[in-house]
């Protein structure tokens, strides 16, 4: 069965992330937390995530049996800020593996998932959409768009946000029903990393090959210069 979401607004937060976190300590679930703006917004790894005013800041929060399933709704996440963008912009938006989103190559949006394990399990599927601005800091300005900066358009962050929650609830009756493989597929039709050389920085190394699969755990497959075949669990990826 899908959830029902319940929207609460803020004007600033330190992060989406933390006051859903709260949120979920007092066992309250399907509910999205938005702010204007983040003061100690983050993505992967505790990178900062640069959270002015103009883009959509958002965090799911989602009741779990399990916790072991988090890539697929970071998978689930990715796709639906595509979707929305294709809608409401006419964008040709992609997904980079495992969980940018990015136009003409440059990152428009970033998940990042975590886990609140209490006496219930509960999942915070963040998400950081850049979609009015005009400028970033000098450190991520190469790398990263807004959807104004690729339309020319501004955009009604209030619509964007239920946009992505319906193709997000679209989405998660497949994960509600344990048909993985389906996310996957859907997945693969977004990806903006597949077919393509790539440089996968991990822990134990660095690796350099063609990307020519997600498996079904969400892990990303390359077919290394040598003909082997290397299965990415988690790193840093880089198309070459």
């Amino acid at each position: 069965m899908k959830p029902d979401f319940s929207f609460y607004n803020f004007d600033v937060l330190s992060s989406t992330n933390d006051k859903a976190r709260e949120f979920a300590k007092e066992r309250k679930a399907n509910l999205v937390v938005v702010a204007k703006k983040q003061e100690k917004g983050r993505g992967r790894f505790g990178r900062k995530w640069s959270s002015s005013p103009g883009g959509l800041y958002m965090t799911i929060i989602l009741k779990e049996k399990g916790l072991d399933k988090a890539k697929y709704l970071t998978f689930i996440a990715a796709v639906s800020v595509a979707k929305a963008i294709r809608k409401i912009a006419g964008l040709d938006a992609k997904v980079k593996w495992p969980n940018d989103i990015l136009i003409n190559h440059k990152k428009v949006c970033g998940i990042l998932t975590e886990n609140v394990c209490t006496n219930v399990n509960y999942a915070l599927v963040g998400i950081g959409l850049n979609v009015n601005q005009k400028k970033f800091p000098r450190s991520i300005m190469r790398n990263s768009t807004s959807i104004m900066i690729e339309s020319n358009s501004n955009y009604d962050i209030e619509k964007i946000a239920k946009t992505i929650i319906n193709e997000f609830n679209r989405l998660y009756d497949y994960y509600n029903k344990k048909n993985y493989k389906k996310i996957v597929d859907i997945w693969k039709e977004y990806s903006h990393t597949l077919g393509k050389m790539t440089k996968a920085k991990t822990l134990s190394g660095n690796y350099t090959g063609k990307a020519v699969d997600v498996d079904e755990e969400c892990n990303l497959i390359l077919k290394l210069n040598d003909g082997s075949i290397k299965k990415i669990v988690e790193a840093d990826i880089f198309v070459i």
